[in-house]
C-alpha cells in the first residue's frame, strides 16, 4: 500500500470493528490533530508558497472530515473523550531531525507516512464486512483523500529537496515505522496517527 513496507495485521479490523465506538472517537482525534498540523506546517514555513498553498486545502478537507465523524459519535449517543498518548507516535517522532532544512524534511515526510498508514487501514474497514454497509462507504471515500495527501506531502518534498534525498530518508522512515506497525495492541497501533501529529505540533 503506497510506500509501506508490511502490511497491518489482519486481526486489527476484527477489534477495530467489534470497538466501533471508540474506533470513531479516535478518528476524530485524528482528523482534528491533523487539521491543526496543517496550521502548524503554515506558521513554521510561511515563505514556502507551495507548503501553505497545499496546507490549507489539507485544513479544510481535514477539518470537513472531523465534522463528519465527529456527526457519526453523536449519532451514536456517544460523546468524544480526550486524546490518549502511544509509544508508536513517539518512537517514530523522535527521528525527526531537529535543524532546519532537515527538520522540514523530516516532518513532510512523517505526515506523509501518517497518511499512507492511515490509507491502508480505511482501506482494510471499507473492505470489512464486520461494519455497516454506511462506514464502509465512508472509509472508502476517506481511504482515496488519505493517499491524495500521501502524495501532497511527498511531492512537496521532492519540491524542496533533491528527489534521491527524499527517497533516502523515507526509506529510514518506513524501516523505523515497520516493526511499530506490528504492534499487537489495537489502540498502540490506530493512535499512531494522533499522536505522531501530536508530537509533530509540539516540536513546532
Amino acid at each position: 500500500m503506497l510506500c509501506l513496507l508490511n502490511s497491518t495485521r489482519p486481526e486489527w479490523v476484527e477489534i477495530a470493528a467489534s470497538e466501533i465506538n471508540t474506533l470513531l472517537i479516535d478518528h476524530a482525534h485524528c482528523e482534528k490533530k491533523a487539521a491543526y498540523n496543517a496550521l502548524v506546517m503554515i506558521q513554521r514555513y510561511p515563505d514556502k508558497v507551495d507548503i501553505v498553498q497545499e496546507m490549507i486545502e489539507i485544513l479544510k478537507e481535514e477539518w470537513d472530515h472531523f465534522e463528519r465523524v465527529y456527526a457519526l459519535i453523536r449519532k451514536s449517543d456517544i460523546h468524544l473523550t480526550k486524546d490518549s498518548g502511544d509509544e508508536y507516535a513517539k518512537s517514530l517522532s523522535e527521528h525527526i531531525r531537529k535543524q532546519e532544512p532537515d527538520r522540514m524534511l523530516d516532518m513532510l515526510l512523517v505526515d506523509a507516512l501518517i497518511e499512507a498508514r492511515s490509507c491502508e487501514r480505511f482501506s482494510l474497514l471499507s473492505q470489512s464486512d464486520l461494519i455497516s454497509k454506511d462506514l464502509r462507504e465512508f472509509y472508502t471515500e476517506l481511504f482515496a483523500s488519505e493517499a491524495g495527501h500521501y502524495r501532497t506531502f511527498t511531492d512537496l518534498a521532492r519540491i524542496y529537496f533533491p528527489a534521491d534525498i527524499v527517497k533516502m530518508r523515507l526509506q529510514e522512515l518506513l524501516e523505523w515505522d515497520k516493526p511499530l506497525s506490528q504492534r499487537n495492541d489495537f489502540w498502540e497501533e490506530y493512535e499512531g496517527k494522533i499522536q505522531a501529529l501530536e508530537l509533530l505540533i509540539s516540536k513546532s
